[in-house]
């Protein structure tokens, strides 16, 4: 028969399955971990609103319409990175939750939802976001059958 020990290798006999990591300093990682998070969110926050800043005042092309005149073209860019950084961070505790700090890897869970829902909301539309193009006015000349404007609707003068 084998001794209890040498049924979980690298643990210690005090150390059981069930038993959670970190006492104290569990939800204190979880809060550090929090607070990184917070800090490269607030750096791509930045990110995103100098580049679209920068779009904003990119010169206008007076060629032919392109894709982002048709009004279906979508900015993907904060969508992506905040998509990112909630994978990283749902990762990161998944690695917690295996290596048995729950209460790190709970906050985690909260931070990635919050992130996921962010992602989600994040998707502006060009369609939605300007107005719809005025529509088109050219100059018609002037009726002179002596009729109504029905008249000449339908006659094409």
């Amino acid at each position: 028969m084998t001794p209890p020990e040498s049924d979980a290798p690298g643990r210690t006999p005090e150390q059981t399955a069930d038993e959670p990591r970190g006492g104290c300093a569990d939800p204190a990682v979880g809060l550090l971990l929090t607070i990184a998070e917070a800090a490269v969110l607030a750096m791509l926050v930045l990110w995103l609103a100098l580049r679209g800043l920068g779009r904003s005042h990119a010169p206008v092309d007076s060629g032919a319409p392109s894709a982002a005149d048709s009004g279906a073209e979508a900015d993907w860019g904060p969508t992506i990175a905040f998509g990112a950084l909630a994978l990283v961070v749902t990762v990161l505790a998944a690695v917690l939750l295996r290596g048995r700090w729950y209460w790190a890897c709970g906050i985690q869970a909260l931070v990635a939802v919050a992130l996921y829902t962010l992602a989600l909301t994040s998707v502006s539309r060009a369609d939605v976001d300007t107005p719809p193009a005025p529509a088109p006015t050219w100059n018609s000349p002037p009726c002179r059958s002596g009729g109504d404007s029905d008249e000449c609707a339908r006659s094409g003068g």
